[in-house]
């Protein structure tokens, strides 16, 4: 109950800027595997692509975006958030718009490379970074409720997306999509982001009281890349964006093989959206509790479940328990994400960090449909990959139980250095 009236009475303190960190999160959806995906029976149809060769143009697209990320990325340690923001948000619009043209499969890989880079990588970056940026003291929370966009996102535009690719076709679906975003997007997100100069201004001014400690406090960019520790715990934060890319990207044929009607998997992203939800309350107020940190070992073991689940059962109640397991993990990685490194590393040069670790997310959501693809054309089943699948999360249990202790130390040298 305490940490419920603590959520609202945070939420009443910075209603505004709350509300543009989920809204970024939000519209960050267009271009998450989940959303995209659904558009893939009719790409692969009209544009006569099998799963191997429509994975692997979605995987490399993917990949030359996470590789401009880590470039991008850092640019919000410099740019004013406002203009950062314009900036993703027209970058969105134009890739909504470009989808709705494409006439051949080789346009895919721009179309799908600028959906990845500005939606699954900027908006979420746009979100993530401010969230843990400017609120030091309830990092947890703001990270948590600015990532509620994610399964409203899902919650809401899978079905969206099933009824309009129904009446009016995959083209003019995203010409909606892109004229929507070109009319209200900008505009909103400039109106949420009023005052933002005396917010960063104030974080400028708490920074440079608190200089003598900040050698100590932050890491630069280039010592996260040579801290032996970070390599590891990436790897195993990787498994839910894998693991659920792989699966979401080759859901339609998931649905067929198990018999299941697409509009029933559609709806059952509800389960999944309204575990995120709940998963992501419960550790935002955690990670502000005990640290995100002592939270990384036992938040992996129920997407384990959910492979274990699809490997096993092909009832249609299967789907829904499938996809709220796999929720759970979802929602807590969202958390953990922002908040883990700010941890390990502080806040001074958390742009550029979480450019990369944004990047390796999208490397990882890259690799995942081009080889469940290539598995599958080599008739190698769901069944197989899922238990492959939950082998991956019980190694990444086992390893991040090991690194609890040089991880926590260097939590502990970065509150030191604060105080």
């Amino acid at each position: 109950m305490a940490d419920v009236r603590s959520y609202l009475s945070f939420l009443a303190r910075n209603p505004r800027f709350l509300t543009f960190g989920t809204l970024a999160a939000f519209f960050s959806s267009f271009g998450q595997t989940f959303f995209i995906a659904l558009f893939g029976g009719a790409w692969r149809a009209e544009f006569e692509l099998s799963h191997g060769g429509y994975g692997s143009i979605y995987s490399a697209a993917t990949l030359m975006s996470g590789a401009c990320l880590i470039w991008l990325g850092k640019k919000i340690d410099r740019v004013d958030l406002r203009h950062y923001t314009v900036f993703v948000c027209l970058g969105l619009t134009a890739a909504c718009l470009f989808t709705a043209v494409v006439s051949s499969a080789w346009m895919l890989v721009p179309a799908f490379f600028a959906l990845r880079l500005t939606g699954q990588g900027l908006m979420s970056h746009v979100s993530n970074v401010a969230m843990a940026r400017y609120f030091q003291l309830d990092r947890g929370k703001a990270i948590s409720i600015a990532s509620l966009g994610h399964p409203l996102g899902e919650a809401i535009l899978p079905t969206l997306a099933v009824l309009l690719i129904g009446a009016l076709g995959w083209r003019f679906s995203w010409g909606v999509f892109g004229g929507l975003l070109l009319i209200g997007l900008i505009p909103l997100m400039l109106w949420l982001l009023r005052g933002h100069g005396a917010r960063e201004q104030a974080r400028q001014n708490a920074a440079a009281a608190t200089e003598a400690n900040q050698d100590a406090h932050s890491w630069s960019l280039r010592q996260v890349l040579r801290d032996p520790v970070f390599y590891p715990v990436i790897i195993c934060m990787l498994a839910p964006p894998f693991i659920t890319t792989g699966l979401f990207f080759h859901q339609v044929h998931l649905a067929e093989t198990k018999g299941w009607s697409l509009e029933w998997l559609a709806t059952c992203f509800a389960g999944f959206a309204g575990a995120q939800v709940l998963a992501s309350l419960i550790a935002g107020a955690l990670a502000d509790r005990t640290g995100a940190i002592r939270m990384l070992p036992f938040y992996l073991p129920t997407l384990g479940l959910a492979a274990l689940v699809l490997a096993v059962f092909d009832h249609p109640a299967a789907a829904a328990v499938y996809l709220f397991l796999a929720g759970l993990t979802g929602g807590a990685n969202f958390i953990l994400l922002g908040a883990v490194f700010a941890e390990l590393y502080g806040t001074g040069h958390l742009g550029g960090i979480r450019s990369v670790v944004q990047a390796c997310m999208v490397f990882a959501t890259a690799g995942a449909p081009a080889l469940f693809g290539w598995l599958l054309d080599a008739d190698i089943g769901f069944e197989a990959l899922t238990v492959g699948c939950t082998l991956y999360v019980a190694g990444a249990v086992l390893l991040l139980a090991l690194l609890q202790m040089p991880l926590r130390a260097r939590a502990a040298q970065q509150t030191a250095a604060k105080v």
